[in-house]
């Protein structure tokens, strides 16, 4: 024993030390994926499974091992069909190219504040009148197929803009917002349902939407109720409710300026309304 351990790190390479660290990382992501989805159930049944068969074949119990291995390649053909919402989202988050999509890049400060400022103010009004809204950010992941079930609007964002959007009277006003870059492109748009039934019974068809194109995009959804004004917003496949508004306006800075230029407007914002207060008294 003690030879075979001194032969195998005599023998071992650098490639071999990278070979086993990329391994273990996907290994690594593939478990703390499998772990924030449906498959987690999934793996339970399928480790069942491989300790019956091989229980199956140590016991020669030839009929259960035929049938298990039947089944088996029939399986890998129905849990494709079966999980493609979650194999679709996973390929699409190892193909994200980085933390800042080009299209926020490309958006100039000044006018990333003023986007930011008029979001807020109108998700805050949309909140005070029990406005329903569903408004979706899009980054990497490009939203034509959800874009094409709406109508086109492409303008400026504005906060009376948006507001007449979601007015009940528009005929605008059913459906999604789409947001590319710093402007408005889509309205009336239908998103995908989730099929999570954890989520709340209380919660209608606008919060499943939301959650459902989460789930297929790395879309930033902002969902108003209209039943109680609750602010709550969609991410990577999770609701988190009860959102305030400051913790609105963060995750949108985060989204449209780089972290060292958002901290830095945030810390110029609130020195400037410190001045103010400062005037007024």
């Amino acid at each position: 024993m003690y030879e075979v351990i001194l032969g195998i790190i005599r023998n071992f390479r650098f490639a071999d030390a990278v070979d086993i660290a990329v391994v273990s990382y996907v290994i690594y992501k593939v478990l703390g994926f499998i772990k924030e989805t449906r498959a987690q159930q999934l793996v339970r049944g399928i480790i069942i499974l491989v300790v019956i068969f091989f229980l199956s074949d140590l016991f020669d119990l030839y009929l259960l091992n035929w049938l298990l291995k039947s089944v088996a390649t029939m399986g890998m053909f129905a849990l494709v069909v079966l999980f493609q919402p979650e194999i679709r989202r996973g390929l699409e988050q190892m193909g994200r190219r980085g933390l800042v999509s080009q299209q926020f890049k490309s958006v100039d400060k000044e006018h990333a504040m003023e986007f930011v400022s008029a979001m807020v103010t109108a998700i805050d009004d949309f909140s005070a009148t029990r406005t329903g809204a569903l408004i979706a950010i899009e980054r990497d992941t490009m939203l034509n197929d959800i874009i094409e079930t709406g109508a086109v609007v492409d303008a400026k964002m504005s906060v009376r803009l948006i507001e007449n959007l979601f007015y009940e009277g528009s005929p605008l006003h059913d459906g999604a917002v789409i947001i590319r870059g710093d402007r408005i492109h889509a309205a009336s748009c239908v998103l995908p349902l989730t099929e999570n039934k954890n989520l709340g019974r209380n919660l209608g068809t606008r919060h499943r939407a939301g959650v459902g194109l989460s789930e297929v995009s790395d879309a930033l959804v902002i969902i108003v109720s209209e039943e109680s004004g609750v602010i709550s917003v969609a991410e990577d496949g999770k609701l988190r409710r009860f959102m305030d508004l400051k913790s609105i306006e963060k995750m949108l800075l985060n989204i449209y300026l780089p972290p060292d230029e958002s901290f830095q407007s945030r810390v110029r914002s609130i020195a400037k309304r410190g001045g103010h207060k400062d005037e007024d008294q």
